[in-house]
């Protein structure tokens, strides 16, 4: 996220403050940390915001997949029960307030009891011990962020009529082997997922003008300078932080 100099035939003016998805980045074609780097134009987009640099940063793909996953797919309205397993991590976070300035009720989960206190904004916040079926009631919607591990036991937790979006894969489980579509969905409950790779400009225009409609500030755990580069990722791979790592040049 930055104020670039851009090329002339990019749509952007000169100094425009931009910011950058991942669209693939990684996965589909190479991508690191860098104080500075070439992207394909398709994923960088203008953004217009007052939001200091710091909470700029904490914004782009993981609100990105956050949006997509309730809106996109789970089609949350104010009247929804949201269920959000594995809500301690910054994707849970973002949806945990997007979802509470929407007005819907949201239920979140933590598999650490330490943690609860991190979810306590939620209507109700449950420890998840792996089988929420029978504990939880009334969920029409389910953003599950632990993924295939618990997959099958998120789907009987929502009312029929439901719909389950998996997006995560905190859970370390990364494909479910036998898994029977007919036997495994529960009738009239349906699955779904989101896959981050198509961000588009009209998005990003609707996060941040929804940011900026209910004045919600995003959510990150903690900030670094670039110089502490390599303290951030240790943080990053040890999971010391809780919530969006953000850097800042």
């Amino acid at each position: 996220m930055s104020r670039i100099p851009a090329p002339s035939d990019s749509g952007l003016a000169a100094g425009q403050k931009v910011a950058a998805l991942m669209g693939g980045m990684g996965r589909s074609f190479n991508g690191s940390y860098a104080e500075y780097a070439l992207l394909p134009q398709q994923i960088v987009f203008k953004i217009d915001s007052d939001l200091p640099w710091e909470a700029l940063g904490a914004v782009p793909e993981t609100y990105f997949t956050a949006w997509g996953s309730l809106f996109e797919c789970l089609h949350l309205t104010p009247e929804d029960k949201l269920l959000i397993r594995g809500a301690t991590c910054a994707l849970g976070y973002a949806a945990m307030q997007i979802a509470g300035a929407l007005g819907c009720k949201v239920i979140a989960t933590t598999h650490r009891k330490d943690k609860l206190s991190l979810i306590s904004n939620a209507d109700e916040a449950v420890i998840d011990d792996g089988r929420l079926t029978g504990r939880i009631h009334c969920v029409t919607k389910a953003l599950d962020l632990i993924g295939p591990r618990n997959l099958r036991d998120t789907l009987t937790t929502v009312e029929k009529g439901g719909i389950v979006c998996q997006t995560g894969l905190l859970g370390g489980v990364y494909a479910l082997n036998g898994f029977d579509p007919i036997k495994d969905i529960p009738n009239g409950v349906y699955l779904t997922g989101f896959f981050s790779n198509s961000p588009t400009q009209q998005v990003l225009d609707e996060i941040f003008a929804f940011l900026s409609g209910h004045h919600l500030v995003p959510v990150s755990g903690r900030v670094y300078d670039f110089e502490h580069m390599r303290d951030a990722l240790i943080a990053q791979d040890e999971g010391k932080v809780n919530g969006k790592i953000v850097v800042k040049l």
